[in-house]
């Protein structure tokens, strides 16, 4: 094979970019809803006012609108509608951060970690993941930290790491997370309340695997991360152009101007934690705390109005792309939801279930979730639509509710990682430049790992009959 052959066969193999990949999964979820049957359970509010699936209840709809090839026009700017709150809040934070950064405050701070954390690889690391997945275990992060993207991968650019480094520990920390949490809100304990359990019951069990499976995640980009460092050829973002500026030779002094904004960002973090622990924020409230940083940044930082406000615009506008790709993921559900083939998809999948023995039945409700997870990205949602059936299946198998959320979290959590509908993740790697197909290189292997340890943890929990 020629040199010419050979790039022109890798130029087939290569994955779109991801807007393109967006608009291919769109097409393709419009062309399911003419070849599925269309077809919804019965819903019914739970005692919290939740609607929830009846099992037992699914039924052929007859007359289902047929979706017309111009539906897809017509449901980018719907979805636009529905994100709207993840796309402004987005905006707000590239905003924000542009007036943080004129003050200097970010670089000194990255100046003074770079000289603590150079010969400490593996520190930083373990202390970045064990942040990220702690915060999403215990409170259901994922979407706030799109703010601090640029910078983790511009130190990680002073450390001759690569964006790969930054958002693998960004993103793993947070997958994680959210596959071994005990308590997250937004998933555990929702599919708890679904399946009828005590909140928090099973708490040990899962504590008792957090540690070996974070250090599967850790191992994974720390292994990466010292590849990168000892060779920069081996980068899986080797040969695309630079998206962050190269790190400069020498970084402001830190003096108590910069020192009060610093301040100010660590008690937004504070806040922020406090107000989702405590009070239940989300995103406005999260965007109006960050508007309050930007303040307190022209304040302490004696910025030039008009600097801050050029700022503000630019630092918004570079995460434009960023954006979109969150409107256009929301789009693919969207259109699964208008079909009305998204019941069919749940029902289609659960059915065989039933048919295995239950340890066996527990990994395929795992792998179940994941798969379904590409289609209804949201944990709380997730639960929503396929707990109420899970949980009758698992009693009439032999699989006790409690195994059955484990077998949803980890679905749910896990495959954050990977799947392209996951707004959150798209935002991520867009803000970090980093194209689909060069993180699924990435964390396609982890994703086997986490499987198999998900999968054995999975049986042992019926052997041992946990409850």
């Amino acid at each position: 094979m020629t040199g010419q052959e050979g790039a022109a066969k890798r130029s087939w193999l290569r994955i779109p970019h991801t807007l393109v990949l967006m608009v291919i999964m769109m097409a393709i979820a419009l062309v399911l809803t003419w070849i599925l049957p269309a077809g919804s359970f019965e819903m019914q509010p739970n005692e919290a006012g939740r609607m929830m699936v009846v099992p037992g209840t699914y039924e052929v709809v007859e007359d289902a609108q047929t979706l017309a090839p111009w539906h897809l026009l017509s449901v980018v700017p719907r979805a636009m509608a529905s994100a709207s709150d993840v796309i402004f809040f987005v905006f707000l934070i590239g905003g924000v951060l542009g007036v943080v950064r004129l003050t200097g405050a970010i670089d000194a701070a990255i100046g003074g970690m770079l000289q603590h954390f150079r010969d400490r690889l593996a520190l930083l690391i373990f202390a970045a993941m064990f942040v990220f997945g702690t915060f999403s275990a215990t409170f259901g992060m994922a979407a706030e930290y799109i703010a601090f993207v640029g910078i983790l991968v511009a130190l990680c650019a002073a450390l001759r790491l690569d964006s790969m480094t930054a958002v693998g520990m960004m993103v793993v920390g947070y997958g994680v997370g959210y596959g071994i949490s005990f308590m997250n809100p937004f998933t555990v304990m929702v599919a708890q309340d679904i399946a009828e359990l005590q909140p928090l019951s099973g708490w040990w069990y899962r504590l008792a695997i957090a540690l070996p499976i974070f250090a599967i995640g850790f191992h994974h980009v720390y292994s990466y991360a010292r590849k990168v460092q000892s060779d920069p050829s081996k980068s899986l973002m080797a040969g695309l152009p630079a998206t962050v500026a190269p790190p400069p030779q020498e970084y402001p002094k830190m003096n108590w101007q910069r020192r009060l904004v610093l301040l100010s960002l660590g008690a937004t973090i504070v806040g922020l934690v406090l107000g989702v622990m405590l009070q239940g924020w989300w995103l406005t409230e999260l965007a109006a705390i960050f508007l309050a940083l930007a303040v307190a940044a022209i304040i302490f930082g004696r910025l030039r109005l008009d600097d801050a406000a050029e700022s503000f615009i630019t630092g918004a506008a570079q995460l434009t792309a960023t954006a979109l790709l969150v409107g256009f993921a929301r789009s693919i559900s969207l259109i699964l939801e208008d079909g009305l083939v998204l019941h069919t998809i749940v029902n289609a999948l659960a059915t065989p279930l039933e048919q295995v023995r239950a340890e066996f039945s527990a990994v395929g409700m795992f792998l179940l979730q994941s798969l379904l997870n590409l289609f209804v990205p949201s944990g709380s949602g997730q639960a929503f639509a396929t707990m109420p059936i899970m949980a009758p299946i698992g009693d009439l198998v032999g699989v006790s509710r409690q195994v059955t959320v484990l077998a949803f979290q980890f679905g749910d959590g896990f495959s954050n990682m990977i799947v392209p509908t996951n707004a959150v993740l798209m935002g991520i790697l867009g803000l970090a430049g980093i194209p689909y197909d060069r993180w699924l290189r990435f964390v396609f292997p982890l994703m086997i790992k986490l499987t198999i340890a998900g999968a054995l943890a999975l049986m042992l929990a019926v052997w041992i009959g946990y409850t």
